[in-house]
């Protein structure tokens, strides 16, 4: 997947492009966070069905994405989920993860009916504080062999 990702790359300048070159559930993490690489290691930990796929947002895919979507492309800060071509962000893009994931995970969806004006501020406090509470990376996560396949680079 991540070779033919790369191969179409070029050229990708709108949601519709992105949407339908993109896999259907595609996560977009900063992976120089400990915290997010740890989030990731949790869905790929309990993602049963092997249908997540993973980005960091710095990669030139990341990069890619962030530009169809009309999202800036250095704003590290937000959790992105490209969910069936749908772009989602921040408290949204979690509370789906948790809803893909199926199982007891799901549980957590109906928080979705909090309003995002609550929701998100407390996303964005804990988004701008996670480097000092879990730690900054040099480099981005490298996943084992079995799971380098559901990483897009």
């Amino acid at each position: 997947m991540a070779e033919d990702w790369l191969g179409r790359v070029d050229g990708v300048n709108d949601r519709n492009q992105a949407a339908e070159r993109s896999p259907e559930y595609l996560i977009l993490f900063d992976s120089l966070c400990h915290m997010c690489s740890r989030l990731v290691q949790f869905v790929l930990k309990r993602d049963k069905q092997e249908k997540f796929y993973f980005a960091p947002l710095q990669s030139e895919i990341g990069q890619t994405i962030l530009k169809a979507y009309g999202l800036p492309p250095h704003d590290w800060d937000s959790f992105v989920y490209l969910r069936k071509g749908k772009c989602l962000l921040k408290s949204t893009a979690a509370l789906y993860v948790l809803k893909d994931l199926g199982g007891v995970w799901q549980l957590f969806y109906p928080f979705s009916l909090v309003p995002k004006v609550i929701l998100d501020p407390v996303y964005d406090w804990v988004a701008r504080n996670r480097y000092a509470w879990f730690g900054q990376r040099q480099s981005c996560l490298l996943p084992d062999k079995r799971m380098r396949q559901r990483f897009l680079e």
